[in-house]
């Protein structure tokens, strides 16, 4: 039972991915249609010759690998960001699965884990246009925030059933925020916008108050900030580019630290 749940999570997943990298080209090109640049569609087509899209054409990961990256039509490179979300979503979407076993999970856990499977494709949007455009669209931080308080009351809930309250229910979840949130605003402060991008603290934050323990807070800083280095060093480098975008990073780190939380803490 709980491989078949893991099974449909990846597909799940996979077509969660395709529909927000959609939705970040469409918000994008709707923010430059009121510059009177153009205008958006109700059906997906090629950005190149505006073929619209078949079903069959809209298959995740499927359909971009029988296509080989390419339009149907006009043989355009579609990009292989596409199959990226789709394949980073569906693989989200199967280490969230790690984090339940719902042969016995409780009613409060099974709330737990649907608000942080609706924050993870809140998070995962922001990664994509983040990762696309360079930019975390406000309103979608804001609301990356409300459900990560949602997280943390309901996580608090938990721990209160097993044991009476403690202070750790307060200092962790604060330590967490200023972990990360409130080294990116820092960052973000003393460079003036220069290293990182006013959104990224946000988005830390939004991580750091559903993640809730400290140690957990340090895993994702140490791991996103790694990756960071190792994929965009080459390109910083190259293009003499003094700003990274975070978003991606962060986002894989939040779900590789939760799919893997007891070895994390294990390691640390």
């Amino acid at each position: 039972m709980q491989i078949g749940f893991y099974i449909i999570l990846f597909i799940i997943g996979a077509c969660i991915g395709s529909f927000l990298c959609c939705q970040a080209r469409r918000l994008h090109l709707k923010a430059t249609a009121k510059k009177g640049t153009g205008s958006l569609g109700s059906r997906s087509v090629c950005l190149h010759c505006h073929y619209q899209l078949s079903w069959y054409d809209n298959i995740p990961i499927v359909s971009w690998l029988f296509l080989r990256g390419k339009c149907r039509k006009c043989h355009h490179q579609i990009g292989i960001g596409e199959l990226l979300a789709e394949l980073g979503v569906a693989l989200a979407f199967l280490g969230l699965g790690f984090t339940i076993a719902i042969s016995s999970a409780s009613i409060l856990e099974w709330s737990i884990f649907l608000s942080t499977f609706v924050l993870t494709a809140v998070l995962a949007f922001l990664a994509i246009y983040d990762g696309l455009y360079g930019e975390l669209p406000m309103r979608y931080l804001v609301l990356a925030i409300c459900i990560s308080i949602v997280v943390l009351t309901l996580k608090e809930s938990l721990i209160l059933q097993a044991s009476p309250f403690s202070a750790e229910c307060i200092y962790y979840p604060l330590l967490s925020v200023l972990i990360l949130g409130g080294l990116y605003l820092i960052l973000y402060t003393v460079s003036h916008g220069a290293w990182v991008g006013d959104g990224d603290w946000l988005l830390a934050t939004a991580i750091g108050l559903a993640i809730f323990h400290p140690w957990y807070a340090l895993g994702i800083l140490f791991l996103s900030n790694f990756l960071a280095l190792i994929v965009m060093f080459p390109y910083v480098k190259k293009s003499h580019q003094h700003r990274i975008y975070f978003g991606p990073f962060l986002v894989i780190a939040f779900v590789v630290v939760i799919a893997l939380a007891d070895l994390v803490i294990d390691i640390i």
